[in-house]
């Protein structure tokens, strides 16, 4: 893991920390990957539950609620299937917050309409989920770094906004 990944999730354990919250993975292309960057933080059992490598569509189904026909019809490289991984990730795991990847790494497996590069990053919570496409073909081992990265960002960006203060109303 690069320096800029440990930073990243440095800045995610010490919110999860002091929020008490937890978190755990629905993971499609990356494997694995996200949860070893949350982990990589000495003291990560504290709010890392566990995660769901989601390989194939009956586990997305299956484990994670991913509706079929959804499936059937935007395949699973989608924004929805991402969603829904999150959620179903949630509800599976019981945690406050999921992060999710679905997508095509390389270097096969891409389309016409949805070429290799192209993932899908989620995070959130079932009230509210944040997303992010990723969508340039750098060969599949830094394609997998790249949604790594980023979906600790955007986490990490997720977890900066629930933590900020909410205006109040005055009147």
């Amino acid at each position: 893991m690069d320096f800029e990944s440990k930073i990243i999730s440095r800045e995610v354990s010490e919110i999860l920390w002091e929020t008490e919250k937890t978190v755990g993975t629905a993971e499609s292309c990356t494997g694995g990957r996200i949860a070893e960057a949350i982990i990589s933080v000495p003291g990560a059992s504290k709010y890392f539950k566990g995660g769901i490598i989601s390989y194939v569509n009956e586990i997305k189904e299956n484990l994670l609620g991913v509706d079929h026909q959804v499936l059937e019809e935007k395949t699973a490289v989608c924004e929805e299937v991402a969603i829904a991984m999150v959620k179903g990730a949630c509800k599976a795991l019981n945690t406050d917050y999921a992060i999710s990847a679905t997508g095509f790494a390389g270097p096969t497996g891409g389309t016409k309409d949805i070429p290799v590069g192209t993932i899908w990053l989620a995070c959130g919570k079932p009230e509210r989920v944040i997303t992010v496409k990723v969508e340039e073909d750098h060969g599949r081992d830094i394609n997998l770094a790249i949604a790594t990265n980023k979906a600790m960002e955007l986490f990490l960006t997720f977890l900066r906004e629930e933590d900020a203060p909410r205006p109040t109303r005055e009147g």
